[in-house]
Formats: C-alpha cells, structure tokens, sequence
C-alpha cells in the first residue's frame, strides 16, 4: 500500500512539473490599455488629432512568430465585433487614453505583442473621422477637418512590439495573477508625411507591465530657466524618457511636452531605469541646453531641472540615400540627435523646434538612387548631466566648445508597421562640430541592400 501511495506521490510531482515548465497552471489575468504622452499635440505641435480604430491585441511567447503561426493568444476579444476608435493626442496629463480589453491567458513568458488596426473602410461606432477609421486633423485647420491616415500591414499583419519594444524583452504572467499591459503608442513618431500630401502610419509602439496606481507609475518634475528661475518663456520645452539600446545609445520611449508652467508627467511608465532628457526653445527663438537627469524609476519626482540659454540654434543638414541589389528603394526614417552624456553613452536631444525627439523621414526617386534631405534644429551647447536624488539633482554647467553631435539614421520597410530594413539598418555619421546661430553640413549616410 504504501508503494502505491509512493509512485502515485510521484506521478503528481512529475506532473506538476510538467505543468510548469509548460507554462500550465491557473490562467492570468491580463488587463489591456493605451496610452500616449505626446509632443506634436496642439496648440505648438502640428496636430489636433489622431484617430486610430483598434479591432485587436494578440501576445505570443515567441520573439520570432509571424502573423501565420499558431500559438497567438487575443488579449482583447470582444474588440473585434466593437473596435474602439482612439485619439492619441488625448487629453493632456491623461494616464490611460483607452482601456482595450481583459481576458485570462496561460502562464508564460510572452515576448511580442501585435496590435491589429481596422482598415480605413470599417465601421466605428461614434466615429470621429466621418466615413473613416483612422484620420488626423491639422492644427491650422479651423474647420478640423479629418484627413485619412494611410495604412497597409496595420489591418492585417498587425503593428508589431518586439522584445526589444517590451520593458524588460518579455511580459511575464504568473499562475493566477492579475496583470496590466499597457501598449505606449507615440502617434507624433508615428506619422510620415509623403511627396503627395498623403499622410501614412509608419507606428512606433512600445509595451511593458505597469500599474493601474498613478503615483507607482508616474516620473514628474518641472522644466525651469536656469537664469530666472521660472518656466521657458513662450516656445516649447519637449522631455524624453530614454532607455541604452545596449550598443551606447539612449533609444527614446516616451515624450511628452511641458506645459506653460514648466510642468511635466510621464504616465504610465513601466518597472525599469530611465535616462531623463529635457530640452526648449523659448519664445525669442533661442534654443536651451539639454539637461540630462540619469537613473530616474517610475514613482520618482525629479523636481526641478534646470535648462541653460544656449542663444540661436544650430542647424545640422544632410542627406540620406537608400538602395537596394537591385537600385533603388524607398525606406522610412528616424532620424536623431546624439550628444554624449559620459560614461560611453550617447543619449537623443529631443528636437524642441520640431515639436519631437526624432525626425521621420521617407526616401524618394532623386536621379538614379532614393533619397531625403534633413534639416535639424538643435542647441549649440553641450548637455548638462546629474544622476537622479530625491535631494533634487543639480545638474553641473554645460560643459564649453567644442559641441558635438551625431546623426544617427534608423531604416525600416515601408507599411511593413517598423520592420528594420537594409544590411545595416542603423547608421550613424561621425562626429560634427556645431556652432551656436550656424549651420553645419552632415556626410551623407548611404543605405544599402534595402527591400
């Protein structure tokens, strides 16, 4: 008898093993939402609204599943007969823009996420887009009227988030646990005005477990003139949150605008460590320094950063080329900034003129290759830097001349919703040395073997 009770003692541990290495168990909970801190919003950004219609979120434990493969769980089931049309520009200082979904899903560790849009000619309850599902509307249009959004793989393949695109690679569910997966979609990153004044999503998406409690996922603080101690005067004052790709460069995540009083809020934010990076320009047209705050979590409150009058802005200009094997080819850009921080970081300046942190660009026929011209605006002075304290960092005096920056060009396949494209789909030129009030010429940054 007890032989029996032995072996069947056994078959129940090598059971619950099995279970749990196969991600058995008790089903998670996964609560969906979206949101998304802006920059480009009006009254200073060109923008009023972006409407986009989301009829899906699906999660898969594989970082290299296709659209086709099995194994794809559907976060937000009942959005397929209702998709729920959001505006990404929000309400200002808004935590959540849209609650997509919950369902209960297997254990596991989940690294990609897809995002399925519906198509231009779908059907949206209360639509803000008049016979559209996704559509912007142009700040200096008093009538606001709604211009379609342009989409390709979006309604079918779905928009991507990669394990690089998840706070920590992966989203990970315990049996029986109760989570939230919010899916950051920077819309002012995310749209690329073409040749023909058609306007195209080309999404920069991101995801990560956060809380539903504000003040556990929130970074806030207060951008401020070094020289009156008040806010920039007039203008516009953008602040990034950045993460290091691994390869030296700090990768924007989130970016928000301050408002008339210097204030500003990141929400929500997932668990993990940030690089805070605040720069202005003010109403006079004179640019600031960008102030650097290291190691921010969420939850922190950085109190007030300092930004220093660097006076006329700089100009870098340039030219980006694209190719294939077999000539040329159209691909989508990013294109940033780079400033060294120390510490064999390079971190992205935001561009305070542009009303973002990061160009988007589209290579098109010029003679026998594709290509695209570049002006960016950017101070002509050196970064500030401080590691965070809850003492309120004070940030060292930029440093003098020279001043140098980097420009660093990101490619990706056309409607392909942020598939890296070409042989090496991340270039950067060399070092150039930059004037306050002057313009100063970038190498062109050649792409090659591009689909």
């Amino acid at each position: 008898m007890r032989s029996v009770l032995f072996v069947s003692c056994l078959i129940i541990v090598a059971c619950a093993i099995v279970l749990i290495s196969c991600g058995g168990g008790q089903a998670g909970t996964v609560n969906v939402s979206m949101s998304d801190p802006t920059t480009c919003a009006a009254p200073s950004g060109p923008y009023r609204h972006v409407y986009v219609t989301v009829s899906d979120v699906l999660i898969h434990q594989s970082a290299s599943a296709s659209a086709n493969d099995s194994g794809w769980h559907d976060l937000t089931p009942k959005l397929k007969d209702n998709p729920v049309q959001v505006d990404l520009l929000g309400v200002s200082q808004q935590c959540f823009l849209a609650m997509l979904g919950s369902t209960g899903i297997q254990p596991g560790h989940y690294q990609q996420v897809r995002v399925i849009l519906a198509s231009n000619n779908a059907t949206v309850a209360n639509n803000k887009c008049e016979s559209l599902a996704n559509c912007i509307t142009l700040t200096n249009d008093p009538l606001n009227t709604p211009i379609p959004l342009q989409l390709s793989s979006e309604s079918q393949t779905g928009i991507k988030i990669p394990s690089g695109q998840l706070a920590g690679g992966e989203f990970v569910i315990g049996s029986g646990e109760t989570k939230d997966l919010n899916i950051d979609f920077n819309a002012c990153a995310s749209l690329v005005l073409q040749g023909n004044g058609n306007y195209r999503l080309k999404p920069v998406l991101h995801a990560g477990e956060v809380s539903t409690q504000t003040t556990a996922t929130t970074i806030t603080g207060t951008i401020i003139d070094s020289s009156t101690l008040q806010a920039v005067a007039g203008g516009n004052t953008i602040v990034a949150l950045e993460q290091n790709d691994g390869n030296g460069i700090d990768r924007v995540i989130m970016e928000a605008t301050a408002a008339s009083n210097g204030a500003f809020s990141f929400c929500p934010v997932p668990a993990g460590t940030y690089d805070l990076v605040a720069v202005a320009v003010n109403g006079s047209g004179n640019t600031y320094s960008a102030t650097v705050i290291t190691g921010v979590k969420p939850g922190d409150s950085v109190g007030t950063i300092p930004l220093t009058n660097a006076g006329l802005p700089s100009s870098i200009t340039g030219q980006i080329t694209s190719v294939g094997n077999s000539g040329a080819v159209s691909i989508d850009l990013s294109i940033g900034a780079l400033q060294s921080a120390g510490s064999n970081l390079l971190v992205t300046i935001p561009l305070a003129q542009q009303s973002a942190a990061t160009a988007s660009l589209t290579t098109a026929s010029c003679g026998n290759i594709d290509c695209a011209n570049y002006t960016l605006s950017v101070p002509g002075a050196n970064p500030a830097v401080a590691a965070f304290t809850t003492m309120n960092p004070v940030p060292a005096t930029p440093a003098g001349p020279p001043v140098n920056y980097i420009i660093d060009a990101q490619a990706f396949v056309p409607g392909m919703a942020g598939q890296q494209d070409c042989t090496s789909p991340d270039l950067q030129t060399s070092a150039l040395t930059v004037t306050a009030g002057a313009s100063t010429p970038a190498p062109d940054i050649n792409f090659a073997g591009c689909q």
